[in-house]
């Protein structure tokens, strides 16, 4: 069992910045590929981003390309979301997910996720 941790969240003006974090419990996590998705009020829960279980590859949605970064730390079991020139269009519920693919790459489909963080709210206000 996986257990994810989110912080990181909060209130931000437009054009401003944040960074995301999320904590894994699993000794393995470093084989993992792990994704970032967020859901808006009344909305279904989207892709963000994905990286592989080294760091070596990732995939952004279209529309957080060029302003958020998605990168890991193994050693921390840390996920990390860079997220800079915020618009108020990304204010969401961000979730981190896990993949039990051991070695595996990120993907976009939600259910391909099998651990999942509790969410932290990132608001952005115009």
């Amino acid at each position: 069992q996986v257990q994810l941790v989110e912080s990181g969240g909060g209130l931000v003006q437009a054009g401003g910045s944040l960074r995301l974090s999320c904590v894994a419990s699993a000794r393995t996590f470093n084989r993992y590929p792990m994704g970032w998705f967020r859901q808006a009020p009344g909305k279904e829960r989207e892709f963000v981003a994905a990286i592989n279980w080294s760091g070596g590859d990732t995939d952004y949605t279209d529309s957080v390309k060029g302003r958020f970064t998605i990168s890991r730390d193994n050693v921390k079991n840390t996920v990390y979301l860079q997220m800079n020139s915020l618009k108020p269009e990304d204010t969401a519920v961000y979730y981190c997910a896990a993949k039990s693919t051991l070695y595996g790459v990120g993907t976009r489909n939600r259910r391909d996720y099998d651990y999942w963080g509790q969410g932290t709210q990132v608001t952005v206000s115009s």
